[in-house]
């Protein structure tokens, strides 16, 4: 059984009985997306997080999407790394590359991964400066409502405490609204230190899906997608308010904690 639907006012919801079902499901969005953006834009700026993300995204480098897709129009982001090498098993880069990148003809100049050689301040400083150039070229858009970036995509993961790319809860980063890409030193979970997108950002993009799987996140799927009042604590996923689309991809463990998971 699949379901979609409306859930009040954070997003549209999809529920899907397997992985399986799911990334076939994930696979037809993004080219979709692809499809559109690059027929209105001439161009697909998509950005992608760690995590199962990539691994569920794999689907998109099969038959057929490895030959509908054109690849030679997308440009690669990440909405947050770890500042670690990118040979280093905690790279984000590392699970791209190795899931996706080297799978599909994306040419490599349009591939934006951190500088790895500097601090954590300079790597988020230098990845803001570099979207900026591009924004001035408009191969990636520039929101109606701010001065920031309009991505057509951001994919996002949540871990079991709500946090989205690397937007923990209760971190000082989740109140930035002047910078596009910030850093943090102390991370929750290792590696501490990590650039993210700011949440400005990621709600200035033409889309965001959040890519949830696994029981052990049902409660934060829960608190940040149903009604729960303003006493509940305002999880980092709560806090994805896009000026776009959203849109939740769920495994049916991750949906099990839903009020109404019928609409979903």
């Amino acid at each position: 059984m699949s379901l979609s639907g409306a859930h009040n006012d954070r997003g549209e919801v999809k529920v899907r009985d397997s992985l399986d079902d799911l990334s076939t499901e994930l696979a037809d969005y993004i080219a979709e997306l692809s499809e559109a953006s690059v027929k209105e834009r001439g161009v697909f700026a998509i950005a992608l997080s760690g995590g199962s993300l990539v691994s569920l995204m794999g689907k998109i480098c099969e038959a057929p999407y490895n030959k509908t897709v054109d690849w030679s129009k997308w440009y690669i982001f990440w909405a947050d790394e770890r500042v670690v090498a990118k040979n280093h098993t905690d790279s984000n880069y590392k699970l791209a590359k190795d899931g996706l990148l080297s799978k599909v003809p994306i040419v490599p100049s349009h591939v934006l991964s951190i500088n790895d050689s500097v601090s954590a301040e300079e790597a988020a400083d230098e990845y803001e400066f570099a979207i900026r150039q591009l924004v001035k070229t408009r191969v990636v858009s520039v929101s109606d409502n701010s001065d920031c970036p309009k991505f057509d995509l951001i994919l996002l993961g949540m871990g079991p405490d709500g946090h989205v790319a690397s937007l923990f809860p209760n971190h000082s980063v989740l109140n930035e609204k002047a910078e596009w890409v910030t850093f943090i030193t102390d991370s929750p979970k290792p590696p501490p230190e990590r650039i993210t997108f700011t949440l400005p950002v990621i709600n200035s993009a033409s889309n965001v899906a959040v890519v949830v799987t696994g029981d052990s996140k049902a409660e934060a799927v829960h608190l940040a997608i149903d009604d729960v009042g303003p006493d509940c604590p305002s999880l980092p996923a709560r806090m994805v308010q896009p000026n776009g689309k959203l849109v939740w991809f769920l495994d049916k463990p991750a949906a099990s904690k839903l009020d109404h998971p019928q609409q979903g």
